[in-house]
């Protein structure tokens, strides 16, 4: 194709997109809007159709590493980096959008599930989080505290309290994802989660629950029984 057929073609998508947004298109129409952005001047329809072969879906795609992206024959860093940059974005936006207004108030389980799944969007490696909350529950903070899984060596406790007392926090909730299982609570999860529990007690902080999340599911450890409000 000449430099004007594409930039016709370019142009059509745009227009598709922006006077129908994504819900009537092909993956792989979704895939070359995006190159288009990052690969100017050449023609991306094989290419979006190659990394949908390559990975097997458009979420696949989007959730590849970086390494893995540039391998496919005519994909570059950049594009490569704009297309990681898609979920990183999303879960950014989901985060901002929970919290932006209007205070957040995490007194029930359900509360507390739906507050912090966005927080694992896309997430592919274990990490923890941790709400901190007034005597009312209304959110002050949240921080993520460690990467590679909630056992109790791996939970800073004195940080945490310094955290709490900087905040003038006196409740907590940790929340931590199974990237790769079940939202249940493991063993090591509920051992863990008791010790800290208990070492935040002896400052005269309360631990009020305990979310894990696996994909869009989460499971409350309070609600599970696990251990009760006080």
């Amino acid at each position: 194709m000449s430099e004007g057929v594409h930039s016709g073609h370019r142009q059509r998508l745009r227009e598709r997109f922006l006077n129908g947004g994504l819900d009537g298109m092909e993956d792989h129409t979704v895939l070359e809007l995006l190159l288009c952005y990052a690969i100017p001047r050449k023609d991306v329809n094989a290419l979006a159709h190659e990394l949908l072969r390559q990975f097997g879906s458009l979420s696949a795609v989007l959730d590849a590493d970086q390494s893995a992206l540039e391998q496919v024959p005519g994909m570059g860093e950049n594009a490569a980096a704009l297309l990681r940059l898609i979920p990183a974005m999303n879960r950014r936006y989901l985060i901002d959008r929970a919290k932006t207004g209007k205070a957040v108030c995490l007194r029930e389980s359900n509360e507390a599930g739906a507050f912090f799944l966005p927080y694992f969007y896309g997430a592919r490696e274990e990490k923890v989080y941790v709400a901190f909350l007034d005597e009312h529950c209304r959110l002050l903070a949240c921080r993520e505290v460690f990467q590679g899984g909630i056992g109790y060596t791996a939970v800073n406790i004195r940080k945490l309290v310094e955290a709490a007392i900087r905040l003038r926090a006196t409740n907590l909730i940790l929340a931590h994802n199974h990237p790769d299982g079940y939202a249940m609570p493991s063993r090591e999860d509920r051992e863990s989660t008791q010790m800290i529990r208990n070492a935040l007690e002896a400052v005269q902080l309360q631990l009020l629950d305990h979310i894990i999340v696996a994909e869009n599911e989460y499971v409350s450890m309070e609600e599970c029984g696990y251990f009760s409000r006080k």
